[in-house]
């Protein structure tokens, strides 16, 4: 059941692995870094036993194409980009007890371990089955290393596990026309064996363990996906793939096989727990293998499946490993209304946000963790981020502090001075500040990181209300008393927000205990009124945010326009053409003139529509990957050009006999190959 009330010894917090392939942006920071960071910080405060672990994934087929493209080798690329990423998480500020990465030796080792156990438990299933090989390079296809026609949308360019166009999921049999991505040549089927997890035998277990067990504490979002998998049935995984760059398949006498990337790079959390425990003299065991350890980990939804379903039957199937308590995942973050994409450079960079903003880490920090896409997708936008900077950080937060400061170091000297007698407000405004600790603490446990951002924010907004309302520097000339019984209650909060604020602005806090000349508090002094004495000495007050300007945002804002015009640049290019072919080949292709007679959405898909096309030889149904651009209500009538000798394939279950042609421009957009003139039904295409 869930174990949201339990006490815990101690936590061990993960956070997905980036992939070495590239570096850092906005999506992955808010939607898994910034919110494991201020949960661990949390818990730090709270004098709690945790370890927070991150690495880098640095195997998969995306690392091997890299290399071959860039003509270095798989470690190359890791190296480099593992560096990027290592250093960039380090500036930001993220606290890991422990960066790994999975290129390690104690992670190969771990992994192949890990394997060996379940092998030797007999939990995996083998099989051999045909897939497709390089008979020139002599190497077996990995999906990535596939590509062809989409029998979905007809794109051209499909991966074997993914149509990049309409987004489909494929296997590579489903691609028409398969080319190897290394020679280029048309692939030949072979006989390979692999081993496979089978996690259909694991369904009653999950269906206690998450349905029932986690119905109230988990997320929405990742309830509903485990529930979905789950009840849509569950299929043995292959946990083996022939590679050369991996985690060797540690049996004898296999070569040529690796652990597959979703198999072995979780197992990387244990063994980056092996490193940090070798370094620091520590038992990793309990961290994994003790009941009275919460194990959680923070994760995007496109990793939901591997961290709730698949690693946690790999820790049940082995026998001696706890399971994850909760996995508080995050939906995705858009970048100005459009998705982020790696490929296309529509992204803020960690890296390079860093150079442009140097010492402005806790206001990216801030952006992200009130825009976290927590319950649904959300959008980072720079006029935002201005916004949130000089509306809310300065106006609200840097303003109440640099006023406490300054009046207190012009009126007294910059020493505390000591509480009078207390006004009705003055009361309210001492209870307050007591509510606050808890506030934020529930929402940080229940993994509401908006919320408690908010709260911390609401702490500053009191301070300031209050300066505001009581008017000090006007009071100093009658009623110094008074005015020092104001600035001792603002200390106070400026003191408390020192502690509430530091898990999620910590370079910030670290300045704010400097100004007020403090050691690091802990948690529990949170909500006290007496932190700072009366005749405390404070440090000279210096702006904790600077106003951004304009010209800042506008150079951001045109970065990103630059990079839209160069992909719709690169989208008006042209194509090369194909290789050519000899007449025959084309005289193969019977090309016909047909009329569409009934249209419908194929229910559950976005692109697919049913068609039944009048060809002159019969009527037939033809699947046709062209939903977004056509309403089925406007194109009965429609003449088209149909392909009606080609294989048919079943289509979401549909069998669809033959392709209608289709035009495509630099936007993506299709229309109908269609005849100017009126031409019968059958009329051949030459």
């Amino acid at each position: 059941m869930g174990n949201e009330n339990r006490k815990f010894k101690r936590y061990t917090v993960t956070s997905a692995l980036p992939y070495a392939n590239g570096p850092l942006h906005i999506g992955h920071l808010s939607g898994v870094y910034v919110p494991a960071d201020i949960y661990c910080r949390y818990l730090r405060l709270k004098g709690v036993d945790v370890i927070f672990i991150g690495g880098s994934d640095e195997h998969g087929v995306p690392i091997t194409i890299k290399a071959r493209q860039q003509g270095v080798t798989p470690q190359a690329i890791v190296d480099k980009y593992h560096k990027i990423i290592k250093e960039s998480f380090k500036k930001f500020g993220i606290s890991f007890d422990i960066y790994s990465r999975t290129s390690t030796k104690i992670h190969h080792e771990t992994a192949a371990g890990f394997f060996r156990t379940l092998y030797e438990k007999n939990e995996f299933i083998e099989k051999t089955s045909l897939q497709y090989y390089d008979e020139e390079t002599q190497h077996f296809l990995a999906d990535r290393y596939i590509t062809g026609t989409c029998p979905h949308c007809g794109y051209e360019k499909a991966y074997g596990d993914q149509c990049e166009n309409c987004g489909t999921s494929l296997s590579p049999n489903e691609l028409i026309n398969p080319k190897s991505v290394l020679s280029g040549n048309a692939p030949v089927k072979k006989e390979t064996t692999h081993w496979y997890l089978p996690l259909d035998k694991y369904t009653p277990w999950l269906t206690e363990w998450i349905l029932e067990g986690h119905k109230n504490d988990w997320k929405t979002n990742v309830y509903g996906q485990c529930k979905s998998w789950i009840n849509h049935g569950l299929q043995p995984r292959a946990v083996t793939r022939d590679l050369d760059w991996g985690v060797k398949v540690p049996i004898k006498e296999v070569t040529g096989k690796v652990l597959y990337v979703w198999f072995d790079a979780p197992i990387g959390y244990i063994s980056a727990t092996k490193e940090w425990a070798q370094q620091n003299n520590k038992d990793w065991e309990p961290y994994w293998k003790d009941k009275e350890t919460k194990l959680l980990h923070f994760i995007g939804k496109d990793n939901i499946v591997f961290h709730c379903i698949m690693f946690p039957s790999m820790l049940k199937t082995e026998g001696t490993y706890i399971v994850p308590d909760n996995v508080p995942a995050n939906e995705f973050l858009n970048l100005e209304g459009n998705k982020i994409s790696t490929s296309r450079n529509w992204a803020v960079w960690l890296h390079e946000y860093l150079e442009e903003f140097p010492d402005k880490q806790d206001v990216l920090r801030y952006v992200l963790c009130s825009n976290a896409p927590e319950t649904k997708d959300n959008d980072f936008t720079w006029k935002d981020f201005q916004a949130k900077n000089n509306n809310e950080l300065l106006a609200i937060y840097g303003n109440f502090v640099n006023r406490t400061m300054v009046l207190t170091h012009k009126f007294f000297n910059g020493v505390v001075p000591e509480i009078g007698e207390l006004t009705e407000l003055d009361k309210i405004v001492l209870n307050e500040i007591k509510t606050f600790p808890e506030k934020i603490s529930i929402s940080i446990e229940k993994y509401r990181f908006r919320e408690a951002l908010n709260e911390m924010m609401n702490l500053a907004r009191l301070g300031n209300k209050y300066l505001t309302d009581t008017e000090p520097w006007k009071k100093i000339k009658t009623d110094e008393q008074k005015v020092k019984t104001i600035l001792n209650i603002s200390l106070q909060i400026c003191a408390n927000l020192s502690i509430t604020a530091k898990p999620f602005l910590p370079f910030t806090t670290d300045k704010l205990i400097k100004i007020l000349n403090i050691s690091t508090l802990k948690w529990k002094d949170a909500g006290r009124t007496d932190i700072l004495s009366a005749g405390h000495n404070l440090s000279k007050p210096s702006l904790l945010f600077e106003k951004i300007e304009d010209a800042a945002i506008e150079k951001q804002i045109q970065k990103l326009l630059n990079t839209k015009k160069e992909n719709n640049d690169e989208k008006l290019k042209v194509n090369p053409s194909k290789e050519n072919i000899k007449f025959d080949d084309f005289t193969k292709l019977d090309i016909r003139i047909g009329t569409i007679i009934e249209a419908e959405k194929v229910p559950k898909t976005k692109k697919l529509l049913k068609l039944k096309v009048d060809t002159g030889i019969d009527k037939r149904t033809v699947v046709s990957g062209i939903a977004e651009y056509y309403k089925p209500e406007d194109i009965i009538g429609q003449k088209v050009s149909v392909l009606i000798n080609l294989t048919p394939r079943k289509l979401k279950g549909i069998e669809s006999n033959g392709m209608i042609l289709m035009a495509e421009n630099h936007e993506g957009k299709l229309c109908f190959v269609s005849p100017t003139e009126k031409f019968s039904n059958g009329s051949e295409i030459k």
